[in-house]
């Protein structure tokens, strides 16, 4: 009796610290349920993650707040689903899967990882993700479309891409790559500076990354379900739901959506104003 007593009160003081420590943490960010309209707990966003669904984590690559959130994130996710979970990512390119799942199997060290998985200049952002999948077990997947085939694409158009051999196709999204219209091109337009670069094929680089990341993303859904596929990306490629998200939505998956960016002033932030954005705002402190 004596035992269960001293368990209890430190799973009570557990509780507090936890409930304390994600308070204090809450002054550098706000998370916006746009369904609910209302500000929400991380615990409650990840409690909302459905088995089987794809979160995508639309992040500011420079963002060191976001960072921290979409690891605690994953690992609170992956708490919640006893490891049952995916990570796939942006940052990643597709043709360096055999060094991924060897550094994750223990097979090579970190600097070889690093180095021939061409990881990127703020590569440490992301460590702590892989090193968690590492010690869990959790299959990582590089989702990203090879540069090169990205720069073909600028340079040549998406029709270049059927002059891959076999294995080079393997790589990338199944051809042909459509190109998607609407609101998702006039936002990249404006991103551009309101107009297309002549002779360049931009927009359809922007489109090769989505479709590819949406492919293997589906991919780790159907080959690992009811595993949780969590990806994250630059917020460019999710935002208002549209890119890789409206890809994977036309291919009838369950995807839930975060954009999360830095604020000036948090406390006088609408954040109604994003309700647009994505499922889940996150505004981070500037």
């Amino acid at each position: 009796m004596r035992r269960y007593h001293i368990l209890m009160i430190i799973t009570i003081m557990m509780f507090h610290y936890t409930s304390a420590q994600e308070q204090q943490n809450n002054s550098n960010y706000i998370i916006y349920d746009a369904a609910q309209h209302t500000a929400i707990t991380l615990a409650a966003l990840t409690d909302h993650i459905p088995s089987g669904s794809i979160l995508i984590f639309g992040e500011q690559h420079d963002d060191s707040t976001g960072h921290v959130l979409e690891s605690r994130i994953f690992e609170m996710l992956s708490q919640k689903f006893n490891n049952d979970i995916v990570l796939t990512m942006e940052m990643l390119e597709s043709d360096i899967q055999p060094v991924v799942d060897e550094y994750l199997s223990g097979l090579i060290s970190e600097k070889n990882f690093r180095k021939e998985a061409r990881t990127w200049n703020n590569y440490d952002d992301y460590r702590p993700l892989i090193e968690y999948a590492r010690q869990q077990g959790i299959r990582v997947i590089a989702a990203n479309a090879p540069a090169r085939y990205v720069n073909l694409v600028t340079r040549r158009g998406l029709s270049a891409l059927h002059e891959l051999s076999r294995p080079g196709k393997k790589y990338i999204a199944p051809l042909p790559v459509d190109t998607l219209n609407g609101d998702y091109h006039t936002r990249f337009l404006e991103a551009m500076g309101g107009h297309a670069i002549p002779g360049m094929h931009l927009y359809e680089s922007q489109n090769l990354w989505d479709a590819t990341m949406a492919y293997f993303i589906h991919k780790a859904r159907k080959k690992y379900k009811p595993a949780v596929v969590m990806q994250l990306n630059g917020r460019f490629h999710s935002d208002y739901h549209s890119g890789v998200a409206e890809r994977l939505n036309q291919s009838k998956n369950k995807v839930i959506t975060i954009s999360c960016f830095p604020s000036a002033d948090l406390k006088q932030e609408d954040q109604a104003q994003y309700e647009s954005l994505a499922d889940y705002i996150i505004l981070t402190k500037q």
